[in-house]
């Protein structure tokens, strides 16, 4: 593939100036390398490239789901102790090992909230990571933040389209270098990366305030052509947090061609075998430390000829916690111990955050926003997003039943937003609804957004997943009567940093807004003082008529299942 244009029209055309009008290689050099000789390179070896993605802050071994044999089941993973003694075991018999980490490693935890992310630092430089991509999340702190504790990190960071806002939509610089090489061992292998565009939709938008994102098609195919035309490149690796869905999108898309494999993030999807698209592999190891994607690449006399890949679980039962991590992890938490570990409720039933269309953890919430605000300002709808973080909880404890500490409330909820009412009518909240469907269910790969399904109560809906686009509600009732589009309704939900006031919930448009005095903790732990035990099954108020109700991804039309 030949550049169309030359480097300083393209890098004028991508808003960088006189920035980056030479680019020097961003390399890094195996150990190994440096005294290389011809005997050397002639030998057969096995290059390994390991990656994580969306842990979330979850320090320790947890509950992991899977679906096995049409029903759940759960066994202990993750945990940073345990992840440690899996990649010192393994890097200790594989000397050219490759770590990488593509996004959210800074939102999910009380502990990252109370110290604005600073105590993840220390972890993840322990574990020796090679290379990162900053996620959708890491903004939740805000630009200057994110900027500081990406920078903390000893390995690179890598983010091919996140550009310096300034203002009246001026882009300047690449907040981070574009690409990275690794040269191990005679081969040469290079990475680009993004992330989500549609982080100032996604995210509460003054988080991402400053920053400019672009789409990877905008300059991919650029960056791809100096990995493998200039830097002579063997194999070229797109490290992504944009979501299963995009990633496979993209792998199809002439932009892509060049690229071998697609390391994806952000919808916590578990590829255990790669997806063969038209110019690139895709790949997505799960979320929360329970898996350690795992790609080995054969050499024979100088020349990937082989690559095999595995989704490695990081079994508690396998890998027993590092001492020098467990004890770092023990010292981070120490200030904030009692807080951490204070009983706040108990559910009888496991909790948990997988199924596109309903989960106990958000019934929880939206039960716990009902019965709060029901009565007090006649609400008609309480609203939830579609998170898709958060570890499950299915252990009992002494009592029989599943304990809820603070700590798994920011879990749940790692933001403690403002709770908001405003109005709508009718016929907005039948298209928002229907909008919000295609955001989880369209045809177009390139249309799904953000995560599941919005969650509610005070109405129930029927739909066709796979319907057509604005047509997939089939009936829509609020206070057990069909909707009246005429009829102006109440509705609740979460303050958004940066919304304008005419928005909630992606609802636009909607009249007299305002904040009550409550937060979505407050009335987290009102609600389960309350009435704990609480069983929080789903009521199927968002009904599929041609999908399951146990529907655990979005992807569909390719060789995929999630497990």
């Amino acid at each position: 593939m030949k550049i169309k244009n030359t480097r300083r029209e393209f890098l004028k055309q991508i808003g960088v100036g006189g920035a980056l009008t030479s680019i020097a290689p961003f390399t890094g050099v195996s150990a190994l390398s440096a005294s290389e000789s011809e005997e050397q390179l002639s030998q057969n070896f096995t290059i390994y490239l390991l990656q994580t993605t969306d842990i979330h802050c979850q320090l320790h071994t947890h509950d992991e789901l899977f679906w096995e044999n049409g029903r759940m089941v759960f066994r202990k993973t993750g945990g940073y102790a345990c992840i440690a003694t899996f990649l010192n075991e393994f890097r200790s018999k594989n000397p050219y090992t490759f770590l990488v980490d593509t996004g959210d490693m800074f939102q999910g935890s009380e502990l990252s909230a109370k110290t604005k992310g600073k105590a993840l630092v220390p972890i993840l430089n322990q574990l020796k990571y090679d290379l990162y991509l900053p996620g959708n999340w890491e903004v939740i702190y805000y630009k200057e933040n994110m900027q500081q504790l990406m920078g903390s990190l000893h390995a690179p960071k890598v983010c091919t389209n996140m550009y310096h806002d300034l203002g009246d939509g001026k882009r300047g610089e690449l907040i981070f270098q574009p690409y990275y090489i690794w040269y191990v061992n005679g081969i040469k292998i290079g990475f680009v990366g993004y992330t989500d565009p549609l982080v100032p939709l996604r995210q509460s938008p003054n988080y991402s305030k400053g920053i400019i994102y672009t789409h990877p098609e905008e300059n991919l195919a650029y960056y791809v052509d100096v990995l493998r035309n200039q830097e002579q490149c063997d194999f070229v690796i797109l490290l992504s947090h944009l979501g299963l869905s995009q990633q496979i999108h993209l792998a199809n898309q002439p932009a892509c061609k060049g690229v071998d494999y697609i390391f994806g993030g952000d919808t916590h999807e578990r590829v255990r075998k790669p997806i063969v698209c038209k110019y690139a592999k895709v790949v997505e190891p799960g979320a929360f430390g329970s898996f350690v994607g795992k790609l080995a690449l054969t050499v024979q006399n100088g020349k990937i000829v082989k690559d095999e890949y595995e989704l490695v679980e990081i079994s508690a039962a396998r890998y027993k916690p590092d001492k020098a991590m467990k004890i770092l992890i023990e010292e981070s938490e120490r200030p904030f111990a009692n807080d951490l570990n204070t009983i706040i409720g108990y559910s009888t039933l496991p909790l948990y955050r997988y199924f596109v269309i309903e989960n106990t953890i958000d019934t929880l919430v939206v039960d716990a926003l009902y019965w709060k605000l029901k009565d007090l300002y006649q609400v008609d709808v309480v609203l939830s997003n579609g998170f898709r973080f958060c570890s499950p909880r299915a252990t009992p404890d002494h009592t029989g039943n599943i304990p809820i500490n603070s700590a798994f409330l920011y879990e749940m909820l790692p933001v403690d937003s403002v709770v908001r009412i405003a109005q709508a009518t009718g016929k907005q909240i039948r298209d928002w609804l229907e909008k919000e469907l295609n955001n989880v269910f369209a045809k177009n790969a390139e249309e799904r957004f953000g995560g599941w399904l919005v969650k509610f109560k005070g109405m129930k809906i029927t739909f066709y997943a796979y319907g057509e686009k604005g047509n997939r509600l089939q009936s829509v009732f609020i206070n057990d009567q069909p909707l009246d589009l005429e009829k102006t309704y109440t509705i609740c939900a979460c303050e958004r940093d940066g919304d304008p006031e005419d928005v909630l919930c992606r609802l636009k448009g909607v009249k007299n807004m305002k904040n009550t005095p409550f937060t979505l903790h407050m009335v987290m732990k009102e609600y389960l003082k309350a009435n704990s035990p609480v069983t929080p099954a789903p009521k199927q108020y968002a009904k599929a008529l041609d999908v399951p109700q146990e529907l655990l991804t979005q992807v569909r039309g390719v060789d995929y299942q999630f497990q």
